[in-house]
């Protein structure tokens, strides 16, 4: 199904003024960046998190917590996307959509686990994925990932920004444009100042929000007088299959699994989400800030929560829509939704108004703003350490120091965010909208998930497999998406490369073909057998506190055996975790419902709403709630910092890659990070 046409419709008039979207925008994103600024200098002068030094604003000195680890993974994937594209394809292909949305998510967040932890034991000084490209393969295998990430990084950015900017103005009226250029204006001003530790503060703080307002839907749409109840929203969903069948699901319904567009999407989705994650430098730097026993259990933990967000609110959202349609309260009655609005998000948005008025619109508003700025600041941290890290320090100055790599990390911010709105707007005028984004990112995305896996995982891939198989790859998938395009539509253009088909044949072409191609090459040329000991030969790490590290950090980057062999723990558990996640997710629950054409009965049906509104409010819990629990006692310090009692801490310690064991620098802890065992040693007393 192709969502692209542009046909004619008649707009809705937004029900918010457009001074409600510029407040929104540029006054509440500037509050929010006075606030991050004014935390970090906070916990600069309580606890002594220094900005001003390269391991606090890349890595937050690897001593991150998992609850504020976890909130920051489901942040990372809670993009405007999520919630604007699940209910798109709850729409357009019925319940199986938002399923599908989310099982195309989770997968791959929970295996990132497994592919941090083992990054950060093989190369714990390590701030981005590149610098370990460039150690194991050399120069030319740098620029061509480096041009691998940075392109995924573009890719995802326009997917935000098209999509948030196209909600946005259709609710408050406010330019396109203008809300493109300014949504990345606070973004670049408070991570800019804070860095990562900025990055998982907002995280936190804004995935808070989003899901505060996610969970107020999720109760406000029961007390609308024409859906009163699951059963009536049942018996509102039936009607409209009736009305209006959808072709390629079983017996046209709504409320089936059994759905062919909905699980080709799926396959789509959870290959491009795959390269999404791997070739994502903000997932690798994140996992490189949490401390070593805080990266498996935030991301498994992260990965499963973050599942009950596209399936809870993409059903709720599209079922609401579908249902209420033909109903005179719905924005657009008498007609339905045309392709441009589907195709641009507008699911979503017409929910909230439908069910909450002006209070929705502004609530969707202000959802959309988080998220979009949210997760654009991971974006934009994440290319700033590319140009700072892996061009003006490996290039043009190796031995450069903190002030200069911190200066290039600041010219990366507002470039990049410049840069992203600029090739937003271009693709805006040339026609492309999320729908069009959401289904071909993949065959950009896609290249480098095998072989940056082998890079990791893989000590036999060749030094010319690494290069060669993802730009074969890439060539491939792009080959494949045209010619498909082609062949099943006759033409090459935005209307027939946004087809679902050519789509998933492009994104499954790119993302499969490197194995085949690295695998034969590095046979046919000799496999490498590469010594992971060589990763640990060049010193990355910056001179940092020792008093804010953990002892475990510590304990693996001086190679202690015990603490080694803890991760390999941790490695085997994210393993069995990254299994039954797929299993679970994408075989065992799904494909028998697909086999079994079942059409939800009205019980089954409100089972199936109520288990994943129940999930969304356990993601809530674990976003809002759990960061809080797990760093109380860095919350303590601050709090007596700033109330002028703030605990005497040891004389900082500085220490570089080279330092001297733990116990020699009279750091002895028991699972806390040094700073927090002070702490509490000076509240008992």
């Amino acid at each position: 199904m192709s969502l692209h046409a542009r046909d004619d419709f008649v707009a809705v008039k937004p029900p918010l003024h457009q001074s409600v979207g510029y407040v929104i925008v540029v006054v509440v994103g500037l509050i929010v960046a006075a606030l991050m600024i004014y935390a970090t200098r906070v916990l600069k002068k309580t606890v002594g998190e220094d900005n001003e030094k390269t391991e606090m604003f890349m890595t937050a000195n690897r001593s991150v917590r998992t609850g504020l680890t976890a909130s920051a993974v489901v942040s990372s994937w809670l993009w405007s996307t999520a919630m604007l594209g699940s209910s798109l394809v709850g729409y357009t292909g019925g319940l199986a959509g938002p399923f599908w949305f989310a099982a195309g998510c989770s997968p791959m967040i929970v295996f990132f686990a497994l592919l941090g932890i083992s990054a950060k034991r093989k190369i714990p000084e390590a701030h981005t994925l590149l610098e370990i490209v460039r150690i194991r393969y050399g120069t030319t295998a740098h620029i061509v990932y480096m041009v691998l990430c940075l392109i995924n990084n573009i890719v995802a950015c326009a997917n935000m920004l098209l999509g948030a900017s196209a909600a946005i103005t259709a609710l408050t009226g406010m330019h396109i444009i203008a809300a493109t250029f300014l949504l990345p204006l606070g973004v670049a001003i408070y991570t800019f100042v804070g860095g990562i530790k900025a990055t998982f503060l907002t995280d936190y703080f804004h995935t808070f929000i989003i899901l505060i307002i996610l969970c107020y839907f999720s109760v406000k749409v029961w007390t609308l007088e024409e859906v009163g109840s699951v059963g009536h929203l049942y018996d509102l969903i039936k009607a409209a299959s009736a009305r209006n069948p959808i072709s390629g699901n079983h017996e046209g319904s709504y409320l089936t699994m059994t759905s062919k567009n909905s699980i080709m999407f799926g396959i789509l989705h959870i290959c491009a989400n795959f390269g999404l994650v791997v070739m994502d430098t903000s997932f690798f730097i994140k996992a490189f800030s949490a401390s070593p026993k805080a990266v498996v259990p935030g991301y498994i933990i992260g990965g499963i929560s973050y599942f009950a967000i596209p399936w809870a609110i993409g059903t709720l959202a599209s079922a609401t829509v579908l249902g209420l349609e033909d109903n005179p309260i719905f924005p657009t009655y008498p007609r339905r939704m045309s392709s441009t609005e589907i195709s641009g998000g507008l699911v979503l948005p017409y929910f909230a108004i439908t069910i909450a008025g002006k209070g929705g619109a502004v609530a969707m508003v202000i959802a959309t703003f988080m998220a979009v700025t949210s997760t654009l600041s991971a974006q934009v941290i994440a290319v700033s350490s590319i140009l700072s890290f892996d061009v003006y320090r490996a290039y043009f100055n190796r031995h450069a120091t903190d002030m200069e790599v911190i200066r290039w990390s600041h010219y990366g911010v507002v470039g990049f965010a410049l840069f992203a709105a600029a090739f937003s707007t271009a693709l805006h005028y040339g026609g492309v909208d999320l729908g069009w984004t959401l289904y071909m990112l993949g065959v950009l995305t896609c290249p480098g998930i095998f072989p940056t896996t082998f890079l990791i995982m893989w000590r036999g891939q060749s030094r010319a497999a690494a290069i060669v198989s993802p730009v074969l790859g890439m060539a491939t998938g792009i080959a494949v998406w045209l010619g498909s395009a082609y062949a099943l539509h006759g033409e090459v253009s935005v209307a027939s490369t946004g087809g679902i088909a050519p789509c998933v044949y492009g994104t499954v072409a790119s993302a499969f073909s490197p194995i085949l191609y690295s695998v034969v090459i590095s046979f046919v040329g000799g496999l490498q057998n590469y010594d992971w000991a060589d990763f640990r030969k060049e010193k990355l790490a910056f001179e940092v506190d020792a008093t804010l590290v953990s002892e475990e950090e510590l304990a693996v980057e001086h190679n202690d055996p015990e603490k080694i062999k803890q991760l390999k723990r941790w490695g085997r558990i994210a393993t069995y975790w990254t299994i039954a996640t797929f299993l679970g997710h994408w075989v065992i629950w799904p494909l028998p419902m697909y086999a079994a054409k079942y059409i939800f009965g009205k019980v089954f049906f409100s089972a199936w709403l109520i288990i994943a509104i129940i999930w969304l409010w356990g993601t809530l819990f674990v976003v809002g709630f759990f960061p809080l629990i797990d760093g109380r006692a860095q919350i303590i310090a601050v709090v007596r910092g700033m109330l002028g009692k703030k605990p005497v801490v040891e004389a900082p310690t500085t220490r570089s890659s080279g330092a001297s064991s733990t116990e020699a620098d009279g750091i002895k802890t028991s699972g806390h990070s040094v700073s927090e065992v002070n702490v509490v040693s000076k509240l008992e007393a």
